[in-house]
């Protein structure tokens, strides 16, 4: 189960970082004031490509979608006709759709039998049992209301900002690429119950976010002050994680897949780039760090997936290979254990 506190944070970029002026978009004219550019159809490049804004379908969408899983969940899940009677909350007036007994599932929600009857993320069935499909179908199952309601409203204060810069496919790979990638450590490291939720998506799209800032370095201004928020954002977000019952592996591999992905999907032209009518000579489009980075970031991606699903389906425990690995995701103290 994912930790609903920990996508609760918005984003910082909107807030924090700046974009330079546009260089070029104004001449100086015989009266010593500044005009339009006399060719202005074929000002093209950066400045136009960073103003135009796309339209958010995308991000309202998913919203939407995993709002109807949970209806759809909570229907099957069918407290009262499985035994639980009087015990269900709100079975008086919810009848079918009222929740288990908070002592069973505190979050308002179903029972664990049911998310993984539809979808979850459960190892056995995914190693032994041949349903690869539960590594992302798992992304669009939450445990009950307060995981659903904090996991979405993060959703949107994300995502609906980077579906209007970058646009929808981009923003849609980088969501649905992470949720996977969460799933596939999780997998690895996780060897008991059954795991739900987007926060391995949700953390994509904020790693996503801080790799775009360093790929796209030069265009912006107080940029030292944006990174600062997003790792304090992370970092805390994922401290969190270490407490039980939340699986802090998704967290991480999908901050790493939507880190790696961002310098590939969201790079954009370096500053002072304009593209010149007729073929003229301009600086290039984008750097040569630029370049560097996403074929690094795209090897990286791409090996990181394909070794991460093979060894997911061949059973191989990643705790015997790392014997600290499990604190990353629970920290035993007087107050709580670690069952994993």
């Amino acid at each position: 189960m994912s930790n609903p506190d920990v996508e609760a944070a918005g984003p910082a970029r909107a807030a924090t970082t700046g974009i330079k002026p546009p260089p070029g978009r104004y001449y100086a004219g015989g009266d010593g004031q500044q005009h339009a550019p006399p060719v202005a159809p074929f000002y093209y490049g950066q400045e136009a490509e960073r103003e135009r804004q796309h339209h958010t379908w995308l991000v309202p969408l998913v919203v939407l979608a995993n709002v109807a899983m949970f209806v759809v969940v909570m229907y099957y899940n069918d407290c009262p006709r499985n035994g639980r009677g009087a015990d269900c909350l709100g079975g008086g007036f919810l009848r079918r759709f009222s929740f288990q007994p908070l002592k069973e599932n505190p979050l308002f929600g179903p029972s664990s039998a049911t998310l993984g009857k539809y979808g979850g993320l459960d190892r056995y069935k995914v190693v032994h049992g041949g349903q690869g499909w539960r590594l992302e179908t798992s992304t669009w199952l939450h445990a009950g209301l307060i995981h659903l309601g904090a996991n979405m409203i993060s959703l949107i204060f994300v995502g609906v900002r980077l579906e209007q810069q970058f646009g929808f496919w981009k923003v849609g790979l980088v969501y649905l690429f992470s949720g996977l990638g969460g799933s596939v450590l999780s997998v690895l490291f996780i060897r008991n119950g059954v795991s739900v939720g987007a926060s391995g998506a949700l953390f994509g799209l904020l790693g996503a976010m801080l790799s775009e800032l360093i790929t796209n370095w030069t265009i912006y201004t107080n940029r030292l002050a944006a990174m600062a928020n997003l790792i304090i954002i992370a970092a805390i977000n994922l401290a969190l994680g270490i407490l039980p019952h939340v699986d802090n592996f998704a967290h991480i591999g999908g901050f790493l897949t939507g880190f790696l992905l961002g310098f590939v999907l969201l790079i954009q032209p370096r500053f002072g780039w304009l593209e010149q009518p007729f073929g003229g000579k301009t600086k290039s489009k984008y750097t040569a760090c630029q370049i560097v980075l996403l074929v690094v970031a795209l090897l990286l991606a791409i090996a990181g997936l394909a070794v991460g699903l093979l060894m997911v389906f061949r059973g191989v425990n990643g705790n015997d290979h790392c014997s600290w690995c499990h604190y990353l995701t629970c920290v035993p103290t007087s107050h709580w254990k670690c069952d994993n």
